[in-house]
C-alpha cells in the first residue's frame, strides 16, 4: 500500500511502525471473508482493510480521530482472524492497538462513554472490585427491563444482563500466602510453574484454575499463584489505554521475578491473557528500563495445554462424550496453537468435533460484548448454534470470554477444556456437567 507520510509525520510516536505496517497491506481483501464485523454488517469500513483505509488516512494527515472513525475501530474485535487469513503479514493487531491508542487520546467520547471506559478499567482488572460489582449489579437485575438495547444505555442493560445467578465463592484452597522462593538447587525446583489466575476468571470461574492444580499436582507439577500478579493488561491495552496496560503488567512481572529462575514456566489458562502476557516484549518495547524483564516473562508463558503437552499425564477414564470444541480466537488466531487442546482431549478419550465456522469470533473478546451488545449478540447466537449443530454433549474452549459468552447464548454445558482434563485423568467432574448432566458424569 503506498503511503503518503510526511517527515514531520513520521517523526511522531510510533508513526514510523504504522508506516511500516501500512505498507505491507496489499489490498486484497482476502481478510474480509474472515472478519466477523464485514461477515455481519456488511460494511467495507468494518472490515481489517477498510478499518487500515481509515486509520491510514488519520494518520498521515496526522488529525485527530473523528466519530466515524472511533465507531469503525471500536467495532473491531480484535480478534485477528484477518491475520490469519492475510498473505502478506500484515501486523494488524499492533495497527488497531495504535489506533485505539490515538483515538483514546485524540476524540472526545460522549461523557456517558468516558465514564463507562473508565470505570471497566478500573473494576475489571481488579478482583474484588469486580467482585462487588457483581453483587451489586445483581441487585439491580430487575431494572435491566427497562433499560433500552440501544444507544448509551444499552452497554449497562447488558452488564446486569450478563451477571451470573450464581457467582462462585472464591476457593479456599487457593494460596494466598507462600514463603519466600526456595533456591534453584532444591530436589522440587524443577517440577514448579507459576500460575496467573487472571483477574476477571478467577471471580467469574474459580474452579478452572482449581482443575489445573489438581491436574498438575498429578502429573507431579506444583502450581503457584502470586496474589500480586493479578492482571496481565489486556483490557486496558484493547481499549486504547496502553498506560494502565504497561501499570497492570510492570505489578505482575515484578511479583513473578523472583521465581522465574526456579520455575519452567508461567502457565496461562485464559488464553486473552496468554496473548497479551506473550506480546509484553512489544507493549514495552520503547522502555529501556522494562523491555528486557518485561520480555523474559513473556519468554516463559505457556497456554496450559502448551503445558500439558509436555507432561506425562496419569493413565485416563473413558468419559463417553462427545465434546465441540471452540477454538478462541486469542488461542488459535493470536496465539497460533491449535492442535494441543484438542490432541489432549483426544488422548483422555473424548470424541472431539469441530463447528462450521469455527474461524469467527464468538463476540466475547474482552468487553466487547459489553460495549458493543448488539453485534456481539448476533456473534453469539451464531456461534451458539454453530456449536449445537455438531450435536455435541458439552462445549470445551481455552478462555473465559468465550466460555461466558458462549453458555449465556447456547444451551449446551459449557466447560474449559483443563476441566474435562481433570476430570478425565482423576479429578471430580466439571461443575456444568454435574449441574445439567447428571446421567453422563454418573462413574
Amino acid at each position: 500500500m503506498q503511503t503518503l507520510f510526511t517527515p514531520e509525520t513520521l517523526a511522531r510516536p510510533g508513526m514510523v511502525e504504522a508506516e511500516g505496517i501500512l505498507r505491507t497491506c496489499v489490498h486484497c481483501g482476502f481478510c474480509t471473508a474472515t472478519c466477523p464485523t464485514y461477515v455481519t454488517l456488511g460494511n467495507e469500513l468494518d472490515s481489517p482493510r477498510g478499518r487500515i483505509y481509515l486509520i491510514k488516512e488519520m494518520f498521515e494527515q496526522g488529525r485527530p480521530a473523528d466519530a466515524t472513525v472511533a465507531r469503525h475501530v471500536d467495532r473491531c474485535l480484535s480478534c485477528l482472524a484477518c491475520t490469519t487469513t492475510c498473505p502478506s503479514g500484515v501486523d494488524y493487531a499492533h495497527l488497531i492497538d495504535m489506533a485505539r491508542a490515538h483515538v483514546e487520546a485524540t476524540y472526545a467520547r460522549p461523557w456517558f462513554d468516558r465514564l463507562l471506559r473508565a470505570m471497566l478499567t478500573r473494576i475489571l482488572t481488579h478482583p474484588t472490585r469486580f467482585r462487588l460489582a457483581l453483587v451489586a449489579a445483581r441487585i439491580a437485575r430487575p431494572l435491566a427491563r427497562l433499560l433500552p438495547r440501544t444507544g448509551a444505555l444499552a452497554p449497562v442493560a447488558a452488564m446486569i444482563e450478563m451477571v451470573p445467578h450464581r457467582l462462585p465463592r472464591p476457593l479456599a484452597d487457593t494460596p494466598t500466602s507462600l514463603p519466600a522462593p526456595a533456591p534453584a538447587s532444591t530436589p522440587d525446583a524443577a517440577r514448579r510453574v507459576l500460575l496467573l489466575d487472571g483477574c476477571a476468571q478467577s471471580v467469574l470461574d474459580p474452579g478452572i484454575n482449581a482443575a489445573t492444580r489438581r491436574l498438575l499436582a498429578r502429573a507431579g507439577v506444583q502450581a503457584i499463584s502470586l496474589p500480586q500478579a493479578a492482571c496481565c493488561g489486556a483490557l486496558p491495552q484493547h481499549m486504547g489505554r496502553p498506560d494502565q496496560a504497561r501499570a497492570l503488567a510492570r505489578a505482575t512481572i515484578t511479583a513473578w521475578e523472583p521465581w522465574l529462575d526456579r520455575v519452567e514456566a508461567v502457565v496461562i489458562t485464559a488464553s486473552g491473557c496468554g496473548s497479551a502476557v506473550k506480546d509484553w516484549p512489544h507493549l514495552f518495547r520503547d522502555d529501556p528500563d522494562w523491555s528486557a524483564r518485561a520480555a523474559r516473562a513473556a519468554g516463559m508463558a505457556l497456554d496450559v495445554t502448551q503445558y500439558l503437552a509436555r507432561l506425562s499425564l496419569p493413565p485416563s477414564q473413558a468419559r463417553p462424550l462427545k465434546v465441540a470444541y471452540h477454538a478462541a480466537c486469542s488461542l488459535q488466531h493470536g496465539q497460533k496453537i491449535t492442535a494441543p487442546p484438542r490432541d489432549l482431549l483426544r488422548a483422555a478419550g473424548f470424541h472431539v468435533v469441530e463447528p462450521a465456522e469455527g474461524h469467527l469470533c464468538c463476540g466475547s473478546a474482552g468487553t466487547y460484548n459489553l460495549l458493543q451488545p448488539r453485534i456481539a449478540g448476533q456473534l453469539g447466537q451464531r456461534k451458539a448454534a454453530a456449536l449445537a449443530r455438531t450435536g455435541a454433549d458439552v462445549v470445551a474452549a481455552g478462555n473465559i470470554g468465550c466460555l461466558t459468552q458462549i453458555a449465556r447464548h447456547g444451551v449446551l454445558p459449557v466447560v474449559h477444556v483443563v476441566e474435562l482434563l481433570d476430570w478425565a485423568h482423576g479429578g471430580p467432574p466439571p461443575a456444568a456437567l454435574s449441574d445439567q448432566m447428571p446421567a453422563m458424569t454418573a462413574n
